[in-house]
């Protein structure tokens, strides 16, 4: 009888002229149910457990309700179970709502109902079965029909859905079908209304309100909700056709119960046939199935089953199940027998269908067109989209930061991978973070699948080494992620094992499992707070079987038969503990979930009717997949299929094949149900067959006996083991879902995605876009047909990266990376656009969504009139701005400054119609004056048109990503007018612009983008331009006329409108000097009557939106001129000042003074124009005048002020030509550069930022500081390819930073910024050559794609932080420096002493190289100097006034011994330093003596100097001489002061002495080689001599920038910064504090570049193993002088170059942001010297440093009030402090340079670095203090810098000191500095200056009047370089 059933419901499953609906063939429902009658009545429902009422019709249906515990604990599993094997799906459970709330209340259910029907779901469901539950059977309760007979009409819908809302919320989770009511007739009797039609109109609402709020609040993936209609009941007609009317929306399928009597059949077909007319194309469950009168029925089931088919087939029903109780009631006893016998009976009859069977049966049938339709609908509302990547994918770094080797590291370096290819770099994103954010936000996923690089983190793999550079990159990656929405999907293990950990055995050795335990128990206790959804394992089979089987990836095991299992075993222990590890520890705290991914195929059958095919087809998937999902998802274990067939071959072979280790039953409990999820990756499916040549040899193939085929229709992917079978994705799914996770488990989809080829088009990937579509359909009608609970699709990937063996040949990424470019730049393709639309949509909807109506907006000042302002004075009050600021010092001028704007500030880009949209003459639009102007040859650089531009008119989509990606708040373009009007004119409306326009409006409203629109941007229609264009008034009309359309058609979402962009080019430009369209070249008329009529025709348009829109849109609406600044060339000129003003009021007042003041035109142009037209005989002024009606029209026609600005200029008054009449002339000015000013792309656009804040501080005071937008800034530059676009960065840095200096510290209220440009456009006359964009467009590539550039990562940065805070480490630290902290001060021999030939000194080669012509600025010499060999006592004095405990000095080796060798000793050379060291000891100030800084005896240098080794011997011989004499009293020694100047400036280049440069490529390392070498034996003459007796210290000092990669997110840069460093300090530190050799990057890179030049050998010297040994560890501490920092880039010279600027290969460049000082290589760097500090550190295991020297320079006029000096050392010092405190760095002492001004070497004395002047001009040299001298000594004096808010401390009271004025007559100005930060005591001090001379000497007197306050100074006025105009 059994076999009978299952025919049955195969008949109805599979027979094929079913007509069933393709789309639910697979989830075709066979629904069994109530109890049968004999199980039920061993129930035993006694009648005393149903209320009185409900007795009769309850009792005979007693068995329909099942809860009785002993029932459900014994006999139903089994049963339920049987049920499954032989193909039911469904089961009916009838609620009894009388017994779930017996007193009606939701509040108080019977507890043991809800528990008993909770656990028989759950039954159920173990069973494989799902429920079909019935809310109400048959009478209603007599409760509720008492309440609702009193009550009011609704009541009865008010009892059952609060009765159904508890049944969803409390079983909803466990159920996915519902039916309200079944059995109506009885429902309807039993309602107390006496009107049939009523009972039916209540029953009809009662459904609708419980349908309505199952949706809505309730329903899960795929529930449904349905009511049972009976055909062959006896309903009355009325009742019958209302009910059948009224619930056509309110049910998601018909519940139909039908009765079939045998030998009646044409009732039954016309019964059938009145009810298709009323239900129409809806999908049916045939619920009850009763046969009556059918005799015949347990002899041959199919006679009324053929009937009915056959009925319903000729009804062309859709059918998705039936009732199989009537094949079933008869067959009970054989279902529920206990007798072993008879079930071993049935089992040998038919063995269960498993899974993979139910599932291929299910679509076995469809047509390949029923399998390929596509699905119109979307996803279930919380679904999550993703992206992923792995770390070894594309992280790169590979040994960065302390990371270790991983086991792909050691694949790659090995030359595995094709073309040798490896993931050193990679994707770069290990220093790319804010790259790949970047594009996630214009990707806009829900989550972000990625994986930690357990190497990274644990180096060795255990957590004895913790790496907090890899944990930074996570917590930093994460957080950004979080800031932008996006929910991190973090992978523990994805492939790349630590190196160290495979030294030991890998996966194969189980101690690895409690590794991998301590690794993720680190990850869930350092980023579990937040990251929640966690991944143990990404792909454990590739690893079992790619790493350990075939070994095509690393470790590169091959052993199928063992390893593969072993591993796999190990892998599985390892999560299971995991889990547990996560649901014991940190589950309740963090509430995240654990799963693991695992990767399958779909299998088919190849021969479909081969029963060997589809066992061998199930096989591989249980090989596959089952292998690791079995153990999880079901027993513990693996699959029997997989147990069973090893054991076969092993049996067949008679050996050991393959091994499977077993699970203790232990083990089995531990890693059963150890997810929380099933993550599943997959792409592609094969045709499997069963293996026909069995071998015993191992393989994956030959264990499961089954081959692999594809089918030669599938396409092909650029993988050769990808084909495109989207339809095995929803197959697979299907079968996850029966086998493993039911409605119990969520599916993720963590991986699927296709590579296309390394060739070809990379950005137009039309395949890949293609696969998505198709695969991710599938999902959705495994989602939405057959109830698979999906919960996510991430798609792979997000970028191109370093795909495995495949190298880097295939391409996965929905961004294009180009690996050939070090930049890694990232390029959205096709299918990102597209995937991004899936997205947004949320799946594939039917119809495109309703507009958006309400945009959200940035805060837009309330549209009000802005105040009447009088009319500018001559000059304008305005003025106030040049007084304020022209006489800031660069100091005051550049200080950069940190903080944000205010919350509402909007922030933006901005773009133009015809720069930008292409489609020139697309779907109707019009020409305007630049496509005809740009298709005229000659007129724009290199032929360049608009025809295509960007064609942003096709590229909506990929526009709204990247604005979304940048996080702009505004996005600010134009409208075409002739796309719109094509003829100008509102008898012309194309429909498919404004399409265009309101699909970009709608785009950016839905992303929370506000547009702002500017109406007219330069594009004129044509057809206007020929009746007069802008000279003919009648274009105010027909400009009103195009405004008001757009007003009408976009002004429900826009809310900020600009009339026209930059009137006055189009005045000047277009009609004056005619290089724009219309090209009118009328310098003195056309431009005043253009603007005339532009002013009129903006007034007008304002007027327009002010009387018909403003009350119902609420805009604002302005125009926007351009601002240039203007300084004059002479500030303290007040001809210059009124010809700045006049300069602005020309440029912008023109437009603005009419508009913001009095409606007319600035009194200076009426003045100018008038007087300049009189002059030339006109009978009246060139400039048009508005009458009083015309002024009042215009006046207060803006409700904010717009402008764009650039650039700024210097101008002076000139008295210029009257012929030819001119705009420019009529100006009376001159306008230049300062050549220094930073250049661009635009010949006269210089980056000038200060001049930003001086424009919005000038419109401030011009216009009453009214709302301001600064709408248009940014910077041109000229290259094809700039996406590593430095110079943009510095100049948004700079001009941003002074908008914000406006805001903050000036009050100006500005309200937004826009970055011009959006991308690389058409940028007018000069083509596409000048490039604006944030974003790189490829003009040469049809697809114009848009790659962001480095600028726009750094904007959206901007944007993300609404300014520029000030960054965590640079704020300020209070504290002290340790005690005995060693404070000193610096001077070199050559630079103070003088005496050059005094007492037999002998000449030095600095001596004869400032003797050379043109060697030294102005001629400068030190044979004078500051004269300190005759000034010790004055020397120091000034020591002792500044406090310091030491005092660093050199010795000149010529004054010592005049010819370097010790055959004659000066003893009145050597009498100078023992009476400066006496003299410095009775101070109680301790000596630090340089034995060379730089100035060797001319005599050695006659003999080969530095690059003859015999100089080894001779510095040791003068070393011995000084530790004899002097090292009594000496206790802290330098050898050399900075080798490498000597090296490089005096053997190298040549600009120090003794000018060496014919040997770059050699002479540098032979010196340097000597230096170390000499070094070396002073160190071991004092170590081994005179350290015991004298017990001083001795080491070198060497100098050293801190180098910054210029582009800190480029491994190159990177990469050049380390290079930088180890070629400067490491050069001449490596071998003294490591090794005794030089560093591996210089030895590589000089051996390379030698052996390049055909050298046989190394231009680097070479040491032996011996002079190894004795450099090093050659130091007592480690010396350094710092004073700057730079910025390091990759620069490849010639191979033929030999210098050593070539071999280091690297270039720099500072920051524009960076204060400058006295020299041009020094910029004050604070940030640098804290980390070079920690460098050293580092790299050099913490030596004891003392700083020798770090200062600041000055040049031009003196000033004694050297506020850049202060901060310098404030900030630097402060670094210092921090690198102490914070990094534990043992510093032990800080020497500034210099103590008083000297000879700068090759600088003379131009550039002076002391805190005490020496005025050159007085024959005495008198030495006068600056103010940052009692900056030092005070902290000195405090030893650091004590907290303010610890209130006064004593230090801070120092003795009053004379601060001298500068040695020129006048009183010193009071000058209040831009952002200098005073000492914390320091509010408020006053300095007053007296300066006075005599010949005894410098008298002086300073008093300070308060203990905080200001520091009033004196300005420094600097001269400017020579001006001269571009």
């Amino acid at each position: 009888m059994e076999l009978i059933c299952k025919t049955v419901v195969f008949f109805l499953l599979v027979y094929p002229s079913l007509g069933i609906d393709g789309e639910f063939a697979q989830n075709f429902i066979a629904i069994a149910g109530p109890l049968p009658s004999e199980l039920g009545n061993r129930s035993q429902l006694q009648n005393q457990f149903l209320p009185e009422e409900d007795q009769g019709p309850a009792v005979a249906e007693a068995h329909d309700y099942l809860c009785q515990q002993d029932l459900v604990a014994s006999e139903l599993p089994h049963y339920f179970s049987r049920l499954r094997e032989i193909g039911v799906t469904h089961y009916k459970i009838f609620l009894p709502w009388a017994r779930v709330l017996p007193k009606g209340d939701a509040r108080k259910p019977d507890e043991a109902q809800v528990q008993c029907y909770q656990e028989l779901l759950k039954i159920l469901a173990a069973a494989g079965l799902r429920p079909v539950v019935v809310l109400h059977h048959q009478r209603v309760p007599g409760a509720v029909a008492a309440q609702a007979r009193g009550g009011k009409a609704n009541t009865f819908a008010d009892l059952f859905v609060e009765y159904a809302e508890f049944s969803f919320r409390v079983f909803g989770d466990l159920v996915g079908v519902w039916l309200t009511f079944s059995d109506l007739p009885e429902v309807l009797e039993s309602l107390p209304y006496e009107d049939p039609q009523y009972r039916a109109q209540a029953l009809a609402a009662t459904h609708e309100r419980a349908y309505t709020t199952y949706h809505e609040k309730y329903s899960p993936v795929g529930g449904k909700l349905s009511i049972a209609l009976g055909m062959g009941h006896v309903l009355d007609s009325a009742s019958s056709e209302f009910l059948s009317v009224s619930l056509q929306h309110s049910v998601d399928f018909l519940s139909l119960s039908l009765q079939y009597r045998c030998g009646n059949e044409t009732d039954f077909y016309k019964k059938l046939s009145e009810f298709q007319n009323v239900w129409k194309d809806i999908e049916i469950l045939v619920f009850s199935l009763k046969f009556l009168g059918c005799g015949s029925m347990e002899e041959n089931p199919f006679i009324p089953l053929a009937a009915i088919v056959t009925a319903i087939n000729k009804e062309e029903t859709h059918m998705i199940g039936y009732d199989v109780n009537e094949f079933l009631d008869f067959s009970s006893s054989h279902v529920l027998s206990k007798t072993n016998t008879v079930q071993e009976k049935q089992v040998a009859v038919l063995a269960p269908r498993s899974s993979y069977q139910t599932v291929w049966e299910m679509f076995a049938q469809q047509s390949e067109v029923e399998r390929d339709s596509f699905l119109q609908d979307v996803f279930p509302s919380g679904f999550l989209w993703g992206t992923s990547t792995g770390a070894f994918n594309i992280e790169g770094a590979w040994a960065e930061d302390g990371k270790g080797e991983s086991i792909w590291d050691q694949f790659g370096h090995a030359g595995h991978v094709y073309m040798n290819q490896t993931a050193d770099v990679a994707s770069d994103s290990y220093y790319k973070t804010s790259y790949d954010v970047y594009l996630l936000r214009g990707l806009h996923p829900q989550l972000y699948k990625f994986s930690v690089s357990w190497p990274r983190i644990f180096p060795a793999g255990t957590n004895e080494t913790i790496n907090s550079k890899g944990v930074d990159y996570y917590n930093q990656l994460i957080n950004r992620l979080l800031d932008s929405n996006i929910e991190p999907m973090v992978a523990l293990f994805h492939w790349d094992l630590p190196q160290a950990l495979q030294v030991l055995g890998g996966w194969q050795n189980d101690s690895i499992i409690d590794a991998f335990v301590d690794y993720t128990d680190f990850c869930f206790a350092t980023f579990g707070d937040r990251v929640k959804i966690w991944i143990t394992f990404h792909e454990p089979w590739v690893i079992s079987y790619a790493g350990y089987g075939t070994g095509e990836h690393p470790p590169g095991i091959t052993d199928p038969g063992v390893a593969s299992y072993k591993v796999a075993h190990t892998i599985l222990k390892a999560h299971a503990k995991v889990w547990h590890l996560y649901n014991d520890r940190y589950r309740a705290q963090q509430l995240g979930r654990v799963g693991l991914v695992l990767n399958s195929d779909w299998a088919e059958p190849r021969t479909p009717t081969n029963s060997e095919d589809m066992r061998a087809s199930e096989r591989y998937l249980q090989f596959m997949l089952g292998w690791f999902a079995h153990p999880i998802f079901v027993n513990g274990d693996y699959p029997d299929i997989l147990k069973a067939q090893i054991q076969e071959v092993n049996q067949q072979c008679s050996a050991t094949v393959a091994q499977l280790p077993l699970f203790t039953e232990e083990e089995k409990s531990w890693v059963k149900g150890t997810a929380d999820f099933f993550g599943l990756s997959h792409y592609t499916s094969r045709l499997v067959s069963a293996a026909t040549n069995g071998t015993c040899a191992p393989g994956y193939e030959s264990i499961g006996n089954f081959s692999l085929h594809v089918d030669p229709s599938w396409p092909q992917t650029a993988s050769s083991w990808i084909h495109v079978v989207p339809w095995g994705l929803r197959r697979l799914l299907k079968f996850v879902s029966q086998e493993y996770t039911g409605t119990q488990i969520p599916i993720y989809i963590a991986g699927n995605g296709m590579p296309t080829e390394d060739t070809g088009d990379h950005i137009n990937d039309t395949l890949r876009v293609d696969y998505f579509r198709r695969y991710i359909n599938e999902v959705l009608k495994a989602v939405k047909l057959d109830t698979v609970d999906v919960r996510s699709y991430v798609a792979r990937s997000l970028v191109d990266g370093f795909e495995g063996p495949e190298g880097y040949s295939l391409k996965y990424g929905l961004h294009h990376v180009d690996f050939e470019d070090s930049n890694r730049p990232r390029t959205p393709k096709a299918s990102a656009y597209f995937y991004s639309s899936v997205i947004e949509k949320n799946g594939f909807p039917s119809k495109a969504s309703d507009r958006y109506s309400t945009p959200v907006v940035f805060d837009l000042p309330t549209p009000s009139k802005l105040p009447n302002l009088p009319a500018s004075e001559v000059p304008s009050k305005a003025k106030v701005v040049w007084q304020k600021f022209s006489s800031q010092t660069d100091f005051e001028r550049d200080m950069y400054f940190y903080g944000t704007f205010p919350e509402n500030f909007t922030w933006g880009v901005s773009s133009s119609a015809y720069q930008v949209e292409g489609g020139w003459d697309a779907d109707g639009k019009g020409p305007s004056i630049w496509d005809n102007f740009t298709h005229v040859p000659g007129n724009i650089e290199n032929n360049d048109t608009g025809d295509v531009a960007c064609d942003s008119y096709n590229k909506v989509e990929e526009d709204i990503y990247l604005l979304r990606a940048l996080g702009v708040k505004n996005y600010r373009f134009s409208l075409s007018w002739p796309r719109i009007f094509p003829s100008g004119r509102n008898n012309s409306i194309n429909s498919h612009g404004v399409d265009y326009y309101n699909r970009l409006i709608d785009g950016l409203v839905a992303n929370n983008i506000t547009p702002i629109v500017t109406l007219y941007h330069w594009d004129l229609p044509q057809a206007l331009q020929d009746i007069g264009g802008w000279e003919s008034s009648t274009l105010i009309d027909l400009f009103d006329s195009f405004a008001d359309f757009c007003f009408q058609t976009f002004g429900d979402r826009v809310k900020f409108w600009i009339t026209f962009n930059e009137p006055q080019v189009i005045a000047w430009v277009g009609y004056g000097v005619g290089e724009f369209p219309p090209n009118v070249k009328d310098s003195g008329s056309a431009p005043y009557q253009v603007a005339h009529i532009l002013l009129k025709a903006h007034a007008k348009v304002y007027h327009t939106y002010d009387d018909k829109y403003r009350a119902s849109q609420g805009g604002v609406i302005a125009l926007c001129p351009n601002i240039d600044w203007v300084e004059p060339k002479t500030p303290g000129d007040p001809r210059d000042i009124e010809a700045a003003d006049r300069y602005l009021q020309f440029l912008v007042g023109w437009f603005t003074h009419p508009i913001f003041k009095n409606g007319d035109y600035p009194e200076v142009m009426k003045w100018k124009v008038g007087n300049r037209s009189e002059l030339q005989n006109l009978p009246s002024s060139r400039l048009p005048v508005f009458t009083a009606e015309e002024r009042e029209y215009i006046r207060g026609t803006a409700d904010v002020f717009c402008f764009n600005s650039y650039t700024s200029k210097i101008v002076t008054h000139a008295t210029t030509w009257l012929r030819p009449f001119s705009y420019e002339y009529d100006q009376e000015v001159l306008t230049e550069v300062d050549s220094s000013w930073p250049s661009s792309a635009i010949a006269d656009q210089r980056a000038v930022a200060w001049g930003l804040r001086r424009v919005l501080n000038w419109i401030k005071e011009e216009y009453g500081n009214p709302p301001i937008y600064i709408i248009e800034n940014g910077v041109g530059i000229k290259t094809s390819s700039d996406v590593d676009d430095n110079a943009r960065i510095f100049y948004y840095k700079t001009y941003i930073d002074e908008a914000l200096k406006a805001y903050k510290l000036d009050g100006v209220n500005l309200r937004g910024y826009n970055a011009w440009s959006f991308m690389d456009d058409f940028e007018w006359l000069n083509g596409y050559d000048p490039r604006f964009g944030l974003h790189h467009v490829d003009f040469d590539n049809p697809n114009r794609p848009r790659t962001p550039k480095r600028s726009a990562v750094y904007y959206a940065e901007i944007i993300r932080n609404n300014g520029i805070p000030l960054p965590k480490e640079d704020e300020f630290l209070y504290g002290e420096f340790p005690k005995n902290f060693w404070w000193s001060v610096g001077t070199s021999a050559y630079q103070i002493e003088g005496g050059w030939r005094a007492d037999g000194k002998g000449l030095s080669i600095w001596d004869q190289f400032s003797h050379t012509p043109l060697k030294i600025s102005n001629d400068d010499t030190g044979d004078i100097a500051c004269d300190s060999y005759h000034k010790i006592e004055e020397d120091v004095e000034m020591l002792r006034s500044l406090k310091v405990s030491h005092y660093r000095f050199s010795i000149s080796w010529s004054r010592v011994l005049p010819d370097g060798t010790t055959r004659y000793i000066n003893e009145k050379g050597l009498n100078y330093y023992e009476r400066l060291i006496d003299a410095l000891l009775a101070a109680n100030i301790m000596p630090q003596v340089t034995l060379y800084h730089w100035d060797l005896p001319q005599a050695l240098q006659n003999v080969g100097g530095w690059e003859n080794d015999t100089i080894v011997q001779r510095f040791k011989e003068y070393a011995e001489l000084l530790f004899q004499r002097l090292g009594d009293k000496v206790k802290f020694w330098i050898t050399l002061n900075e080798p490498y100047n000597t090296a490089y400036c005096g053997y190298g280049v040549g600009t120090a002495a003794p000018g060496v440069s014919v040997r770059p490529g050699r002479a540098p390392y032979i010196v340097g080689h000597n230096l170390i070498k000499a070094h070396a034996e002073a160190w071991h003459l004092y170590n081994e001599t005179y350290r015991a007796k004298q017990g001083g210290v001795i080491s070198i000092t060497i100098s050293s920038d801190w180098a910054e990669p210029r582009n800190p997110h480029k491994q190159e840069d990177v990469d050049a910064a380390r290079r930088y460093l180890q070629f400067l300090l490491g050069w001449f530190a490596h071998p003294i504090f490591k090794n005794g050799d030089y560093n591996e990057v210089m030895k590589t890179r000089i051996r390379e570049r030698s052996l390049a030049q055909g050298l046989n050998q190394s231009r680097l010297p070479e040491f032996t193993e011996s002079e190894k040994q004795r450099i090093k560890g050659t130091y007592d501490y480690f010396g350094l002088n710092h004073y700057t920092t730079v910025l390091t880039y990759n620069l490849n010279y010639a191979a033929a170059v030999l210098s050593y600027d070539s071999d280091r290969g690297v270039a720099s460049v500072t920051d524009r942001s960076w204060l400058k000082s006295g020299s041009f290589w020094l910029k004050v760097t604070p940030f640098g010297f804290r980390k070079l500090l920690r460098w050293i550190k580092e790299e050099y295991n913490n030596p004891p440093i003392y700083v020798t020297e770090n200062g600041i320079s000055e040049r031009g006029t003196l000033d004694f009030n050297d506020t850049w000096r202060t901060h310098y050392y404030r900030s630097y010092i402060n670094e210092a402090l921090k690198a102490v405190v914070l990094d534990g760095v043992d510093l032990r002492g800080y020497t500034a340079w210099s103590l008083m001004d000297n000879l700068e070497w090759a600088m003379g004395f131009d550039e002076r670095f002391g805190f005490y002047h020496v005025n050159l001009t007085d024959s005495s040299l008198p030495r006068l203090p600056k103010a940052s001298a009692r900056y030092y000594s005070q902290i000195i004096n405090c030893n650091g810098f004590p907290d303010p808010a610890m209130g006064p401390h004593p230090c801070l009271e120092l003795e009053p000191q004379v601060t001298p004025t500068a040695p020129t007559p006048g009183p010193a100005d009071s000058v209040h500095f831009l952002g200098l930060e005073l000492p914390s005591h320091s509010a408020e001090v006053a300095l007053y200056v007296l300066f006075a001379l005599s010949a005894a000497g410098v008298l002086g007197l300073a008093l300070f009047a308060y203990k905080y306050g200001k520091l009033s100074k004196r300005s420094r006025k600097r001269t400017h370089t020579q001006l001269s105009k571009l």
